[in-house]
């Protein structure tokens, strides 16, 4: 059994999913690991991951305004406003979604259905710069 550890640095735009698929698939890719699991973290609790449709734009805008109406920026709503009025509301995103993913490995790559892709979910207003922890167990 083999293992590999990698970090990828993702530089967000501010709220809504960033597509991270490309470099998961090409780090697993060059590891010479065919069987596996590969497991993916994100170092922060204010952004997420998310295995989400990757072909048509609308459906991950629906996911973006479900989540302004399911959790919203309301100044006054949260006691835990210190750092500006998205900060609250993107913790409770976070707790919503996932910051672990589990995704099998065959023949050297993460097996990803036809219309799946992997994302970064950025819960804040502003750009910022995430790290996510690539962890590869397999033969």
């Amino acid at each position: 059994m083999r293992q590999a550890l990698h970090r990828l640095a993702i530089e967000t735009r501010g709220k809504g999913l960033t597509d991270i698929t490309r470099p998961v698939v090409d780090w697993t890719a060059t590891q010479g690991i065919e069987t596996g699991l590969l497991t993916v973290w994100c170092r922060h609790t204010s952004a997420s991951l998310t295995v989400q449709e990757n072909a048509d734009p609308t459906a991950r805008a629906d996911i973006l305004r479900f989540f302004e109406a399911l959790v919203p920026e309301d100044t006054g709503r949260y006691a835990h406003e210190n750092e500006g009025a998205d900060d609250m509301p993107a913790h409770l995103r976070t707790m919503l979604t996932e910051t672990q993913i589990s995704i099998p490995v065959a023949a050297g790559r993460p097996v990803f259905g036809t219309w799946q892709g992997l994302y970064l979910f950025e819960h804040r207003r502003r750009p910022h710069r995430r790290e996510i922890v690539l962890h590869l167990l397999g033969e």
